[in-house]
């Protein structure tokens, strides 16, 4: 098949998707800041089940970045991700710059409690603002049925369900369960900064949360099986742990045994930080 309708301006943008509306399509959205893998094609495969017609937007975001953060060497492949959504069936790709995303004089935040508390933002504080601006923008800009986020992300998938909810934002917030490679690792276009020595320590993050999940679940102490899970990971090779917690699967609140909840971690290895989360389930 031809590859997708590629277009780079807002105006752009909101007239393919007024002639989809006019022929009767439903729309979904995948919001991507490129660099696609496969857990990004999944995505868009449960949006071409969702809908007639899958948007994908590309655009590596920066008001999410804080000044030491990668934002610089945040690979992007434009031409390689065009044609991995040619292969998916993708039938629009946007493409914006800077300046269409964020015009001269730009001067609105949009900040997010509850979910967003705690966890990344102890380290990362501006982080889910930038997010939680940025998906408020493309939702009006492209004002799709649904959109598809992955689980892997799962504090940015509350927020975002959080800021549809009090903002009225008519869009159905879709999780996709994370995809993984292999040996457990969570698919993340980071992954791709690590050395085979640094992915095989990668690996043991997975095993080290579905091992914790499993004892929470069993019974163990929050606190000792959290901090236990923290250690191993420094053993395994991970240089520095930022957080590994427990909390409630909705709201990101204390996790309750009555009640579905999530094990989150955020670790280093070397100048790579990854995240990853699993289900706890209730006692």
């Amino acid at each position: 098949m031809s590859g997708p309708i590629v277009v780079d301006s807002v105006a752009a943008l909101r007239a393919q998707i007024r002639d989809w509306r006019r022929e009767g399509f439903k729309v979904a959205m995948v919001p991507t800041m490129g660099a696609l893998h496969d857990g990004h094609i999944s995505l868009v495969r449960i949006a071409l089940e969702r809908a007639e017609r899958c948007v994908v937007s590309i655009f590596v975001n920066p008001t999410q970045f804080a000044p030491t953060e990668d934002l610089d060497k945040y690979p992007r492949q434009l031409a390689r991700d065009l044609d991995r959504l040619r292969e998916a069936g993708a039938h629009l790709a946007f493409t914006p710059g800077v300046a269409e995303m964020y015009r001269p004089g730009f001067a609105t935040r949009i900040s997010v409690g509850g979910p967003s508390s705690g966890l990344e933002t102890d380290f990362r504080p501006t982080f889910f603002d930038g997010v939680a601006t940025v998906v408020a923008k493309l939702f009006l800009q492209a004002a799709p049925d649904c959109a598809v986020f992955g689980e892997k992300d799962y504090q940015q998938l509350c927020v975002v369900r959080q800021l549809c909810r009090d903002l009225d934002l008519p869009v159905e917030i879709i999780g996709a369960p994370t995809v993984r490679d292999s040996h457990g690792l969570a698919m993340s276009s980071r992954n791709a900064y690590l050395s085979e020595t640094e992915l095989a320590i990668a690996r043991k993050l997975n095993v080290v949360l579905r091992q914790t999940a499993a004892e929470l679940t069993s019974g163990a102490d929050e606190a000792s099986a959290v901090g236990e899970a923290a250690q191993a990971l420094v053993r395994a090779g991970f240089r520095k742990v930022d957080y590994v917690a427990a909390r409630e699967a909705v709201t990101l609140g204390p996790w309750r045994r009555d009640r579905d909840g999530r094990l989150l971690a955020a670790a280093w290895l070397g100048t790579t930080r990854l995240i990853d989360n699993v289900e706890i389930l209730s006692a």
